[in-house]
């Protein structure tokens, strides 16, 4: 019982110190938030190329990263290893690619970008309702998972989760509405040292119960497992036929385009000042995830090793709560398996890092709605037009919040698994084939913008309506219902290449020679739109 109340008393201690310092720091960065330019693009420059960088690490660090992958790692070894693998590789590839592409003054989002490099702002409605489309279900999912491991550190039972989700949503509309881009920018910072030192701890405490010998403690984890030498083969997480190792393949390539092209994360690219600034970011980026990973497949072989698949299964299908169980295996003087002074400290790592990626989603989506469906926007806006659209984003944060909380609270019984295979599903298929053609091909247009947009997400949720991740499966949305014909749970196999068809065909006219100069100007140097100024580095207070 004592260390039960020294568990709780712990994890109380541990949640509102990050709390009070997180809302210490949002107070901090609210000073100059009644301008556009500190409101939306207070983040890489104000915090330099180490905490510009450690912030795009927070932003991308999500519960998928955190927890899902853990249980993919315990549960399916090779493919949850790949997707560790895959998640390192999606930040660094389009980091690499889009880091210093996307750097200009007055842009806040990807909307403002596109509607700049092509010359049309009928760009931004298209872009505004594909950045919704990707961050809502993300955002559904972030903070129904935010409810949860609040109720769990806390010991709260099942009931609490709709009171721990409206806790998270309060706190998450603090961080956007008052902090902007600057303060959840130092929240992001502060949540990358938190998980990182604790997930980093976990994998110490595991490889040390096996001599630090990675080759046993895979040996014991393919042992736990009971799937022998399959462990270490493709096929457990999808399945070992045809359509399986199509489900892997799609699933990594929406994984790989998908992962790092959130709006919430190119949102922080914007106000990088120059390209050495950018390139440093980008180190500074990919390295803590890289750390963290490799700690997340060490934690999930040890899950496996010491709980064994059955156990983690007990506890969620998708063994989702893989990372917290094993702290009672690795806590000796635990009394159960969240009683224990480790579990509170990961339990803590595991809140910050939901809670942090639900407040930089909600101020992405508010940015998207005040600024790229509204009728007119200025970037560099002063006096009482600057006021306006920052009121109005902060109201747009108040009711995205308000909204998502409802949602979530009936849906947090729900498998996430559909809202995340749609999220990224939506950002893997859209995303890059605008930017790409946009950056790298010449006579792209905003009607192309549009096809793919508005061609591309119907698409989608019509596959993933009638696939086994809503119907047809133990793990379905609807476990007891089956309707599904589309054969794949994830439709990037489909929708990616659909989504760069739209685009190309979107952009072709017909009746005109091969090389010629629209009108309206669609051909120019490097892919901009003729007549539109090129894209710029412009001098920054």
């Amino acid at each position: 019982m004592s260390s039960l109340a020294d568990a709780r008393s712990l994890a109380v201690v541990i949640f509102l110190g990050f709390v009070a310092l997180s809302l210490l720091l949002c107070g901090l960065a609210a000073a100059d938030q009644d301008d556009p330019e500190h409101f939306y693009a207070g983040g890489g420059a104000a915090l330099g190329p180490v905490g510009g960088g450690l912030a795009v690490a927070g932003d991308y660090i999500s519960a998928a990263t955190l927890l899902s992958t853990t249980g993919s790692v315990a549960l399916a070894g090779f493919d949850g290893m790949t997707f560790a693998l895959a998640t390192v590789a999606s930040l660094a590839l389009v980091l690499r690619v889009l880091s210093e592409r996307l750097r200009a003054a007055g842009v806040f989002t990807l909307g403002d970008f596109l509607a700049e490099r092509l010359g049309d702002p009928s760009v931004r409605r298209a872009l505004g309702v594909a950045a919704l489309a990707v961050l809502a279900p993300l955002l559904l999912v972030q903070l129904t998972t935010a409810g949860k491991v609040m109720a769990a550190m806390f010991g709260l039972p099942e009931g609490a989760v709709t009171g721990c989700t409206v806790a998270s949503g309060a706190l998450m509309v603090g961080y956007s509405a008052f902090g902007g881009m600057r303060g959840t920018g130092y929240v992001q910072i502060l949540k990358v040292g938190v998980v990182v030192a604790a997930v980093t701890l976990l994998a110490g405490l595991v490889l040390a119960r096996y001599g630090w010998s990675p080759s046993e403690l895979f040996d014991a984890a393919r042992d736990g497992s009971g799937a022998g030498s399959h462990y270490a083969a493709p096929g457990a997480q999808f399945g070992r036929t045809g359509t399986g190792a199509l489900d892997l393949i799609g699933f990594q390539i929406t994984l790989l385009l998908g992962a790092a092209c959130m709006p919430h994360l190119t949102m922080r690219l914007h106000p990088l000042p120059d390209a050495r600034t950018a390139r440093r970011v980008r180190v500074w980026a990919v390295a803590p995830v890289a750390v963290l990973c490799a700690g997340i497949v060490v934690v999930g072989l040890g899950a496996s090793a010491l709980l064994g698949a059955d156990t983690l299964r007990a506890g969620d299908p998708g063994g989702n709560t893989a990372l917290l169980m094993v702290t009672g295996a690795l806590d000796p003087g635990a009394a159960g398996p969240r009683q224990s002074l480790l579990f509170a400290v990961v339990a803590c790592a595991a809140f910050a890092t939901t809670l942090a990626a639900v407040a930089g989603i909600t101020l992405a989506a508010a940015s998207s709605v005040a600024r790229d469906f509204a009728a007119h926007t200025g970037a560099h806006g002063e006096g009482r037009a600057s006021a306006r659209e920052i009121r109005r984003a902060r109201w747009a944060v108040v009711a995205i919040g308000a909204l998502a909380v409802l949602v979530s609270a009936y849906t947090h019984e729900r498998n996430p698994q559909v809202l995340l295979s749609l999220s990224f599903a939506a950002a893997a298929s859209v995303l890059p084939p605008v930017l790409l053609n946009a950056l790298f091909r010449t006579g792209f247009t905003a009607r192309g913008v549009r096809w793919t947009v508005y061609g591309t997400l119907p698409l989608i949720v019509l596959l993933m309506a009638f696939s086994p991740a809503v119907s047809g499966t133990p793990i379905a949305l609807f476990p007891d219902r089956d309707f599904h014909w589309f054969p794949l749970q994830t439709p990037g196999l489909v929708t990616i290449p659909a989504g760069f068809l739209l685009a190309r065909l979107g952009s072709r006219r017909p009746g005109l020679p091969r090389g010629s100069v629209r009108r309206n100007g669609t051909t120019g140097p490097r892919g901009h739109a003729a007549g539109a100024p090129p894209l710029h580095d412009a001098p920054r207070a």
